[in-house]
């Protein structure tokens, strides 16, 4: 190395973790304001380093077989390439065999100087991949990093397929900065085109949005950050960078539980919905409002069907949404199972008259799609409240408000969720994959628990009812929204920890866990 020698690498896991999401706008900025101030190389030097002593520490910890096999790196014609140049010389260095496969000449002058460190380090260095990697450990993805702007094709489209493949089989795949052939802004396929999926990514100067949302997550696998020496502190309350939805951004708002408190200290929701032949969909919001600490649940059904009480929870007071007093409650929750009907428009339009919180989900979200005259009562709740209302809509239901598709919705999740935000006046909270949360202060998070286990019936209403419960404690609209997704999603991740997922979870089996987690998180006893 030269005097460019990397500080020690700091790697971050952001697990649990608040981080800044940045824009490749926005790292740009940051890396060349960097690079001005740094001798040349340093911050390549940083990178490949870091890369390096990521899989030492990977291999260390492996299976003696498994750590005694090769490193095989892929590196492109570009920057990426340079930091997989950087990270085989230090391995070598290091004692640890490793090869790099070259289809195309690095050309920027730091890549090239990264070229000039491997062969210095005896690394051995081919332009065609071997027929097979069962001779390798791990597997280094250094083709294209932030910059690539079309997608992949020829030997680099087959390369991402061939590494796709092994993650699949075997893991042990490391993608550089972002897996190549993803959009770090938006996490889709660039072009629509081959991507690859990595079973990990280091991912460098800061957290990139595309790792946590959209197909991002699947193809990014575990992701840690490396710094390399540039800090990246933004306010928790910044408008201008979206952030990394953890326990930081809403736990100071969760409520104190003192011996005095009564049930009317945490509130009184009512969950509205459910026509006839949808009367479970209040009923599992309910229930999930009843275990994340609601002070008292009323569920008004709309249906001739209702039942008289919930067996499991008589605790929960059910009625005709009509015969509910709503202007009592500390929250409202609508649109589960409510229907399109004149009386559903009609209640819906009520509800956005009452001085309360108020979050809109589902049937719900369809009345206002298509009635201008209840979107603007969305945004008039906003106004004479002060606080805007929560509405929940997966992608199909955000294309309706936005009166436009679904593959508009994702192609840009976070400016979807933002304009909603904006042209609603609301909080929102775009489902899918990496939930997106946006205020219409242009504060926005992604979440980055959850997994497939949630893609089943149901799991949406429970998480209207989680919500709910948060703004019947009084907890403000976003952080009540950044606290039921965070939430909700944990307790996906925590019940296939335990064997009880992904394949089979059922949606009533969420709000136990999420009792549990939140009893842990929140109002464990201090030592």
């Amino acid at each position: 190395m030269t005097d460019a020698t990397p500080v020690h690498p700091s790697l971050v896991n952001p697990q649990g973790r608040t981080l800044a999401l940045f824009t490749v706008a926005q790292l740009r900025e940051r890396e060349h304001a960097a690079q001005a101030a740094l001798p040349a190389h340093t911050l390549m030097a940083r990178a490949g380093a870091a890369a390096a002593h990521f899989l030492r520490e990977q291999i260390l910890h492996a299976p003696s077989a498994a750590s005694a096999q090769p490193v095989w790196f892929a590196a492109g014609p570009g920057n990426n390439g340079g930091d997989a140049l950087v990270a085989a010389a230090a391995l070598a260095r290091a004692g640890i065999a490793c090869e790099v496969c070259m289809p195309v000449d690095v050309k920027p002058d730091d890549a090239r100087w990264a070229l000039a460190e491997a062969r210095a380090a005896g690394v051995p260095i081919t332009a065609a991949p071997p027929a097979s990697f069962d001779g390798y450990g791990w597997l280094v993805d250094g083709l294209f990093g932030i910059g690539l702007a079309r997608a992949l094709d020829g030997v680099f489209g087959e390369l991402a397929e061939r590494l796709s493949a092994r993650t699949r089989s075997h893991g042990r795949v490391l993608a550089l900065d972002v897996p190549s052939g993803l959009d770090s802004d938006t996490g889709n396929r660039i072009g629509n085109g081959a991507a690859v999926r990595a079973s990990h990514t280091i991912t460098f100067i800061g957290a990139k949005p595309g790792l946590y949302t959209g197909a991002g997550r699947d193809y990014a696998g575990a992701v840690c950050v490396a710094p390399i020496g540039i800090e990246n502190d933004v306010p928790l309350q910044s408008a201008e960078i979206a952030l990394l939805n953890s326990p930081t951004l809403f736990g100071p708002a969760m409520p104190a539980r003192d011996f005095a408190t009564h049930k009317g200290s945490f509130g009184t929701l009512a969950v509205i919905g459910g026509d006839t032949g949808m009367c479970g969909a209040p009923i599992l919001a309910a229930r999930a409002a009843l275990l994340a600490g609601a002070g008292k649940v009323h569920v008004g059904f709309l249906g001739s069907d209702a039942p008289p009480y919930d067996a499991p929870h008589p605790e929960l007071m059910l009625h005709h949404a009509g015969k509910l007093a709503l202007d009592t409650m500390s929250a409202v929750a609508a649109g589960c199972g409510m229907g399109g009907s004149a009386s559903a428009r009609q209640l819906v339009e009520r509800i956005l008259r009452l001085d309360t919180a108020v979050l809109l989900d589902a049937d719900a979200l369809n009345l206002i799609a298509r009635d201008d005259a209840l979107a603007a009562h969305v945004n008039d709740h906003a106004r004479t409240r002060g606080a805007p209302c929560v509405l929940t809509p997966h992608p199909l239901e955000a294309a309706r408000l936005l009166d436009a598709d679904t593959a508009s919705v994702q192609r840009d999740r976070l400016a979807s969720a933002r304009t909603l935000a904006s042209r609603y006046q609301a909080v929102v909270v775009l489902k899918g994959s990496g939930t997106v949360i946006a205020a219409p202060d242009g504060r926005l998070a992604i979440n980055p628990t959850g997994n497939a286990a949630l893609a089943t019936g149901g799991t949406g209403d429970v998480l209207g009812g989680l919500i709910g419960a948060l703004l019947a404690q009084r907890l403000p609209a976003f952080e009540a929204a950044l606290a039921g997704v965070y939430l909700h999603g944990l307790a996906a991740d925590a019940l296939v920890a335990q064997g009880d997922g992904p394949a089979g979870l059922a949606a009533g089996e969420l709000a136990p866990m999420v009792r549990r987690l939140m009893n842990r998180l929140f109002y464990a006893p201090k030592d």
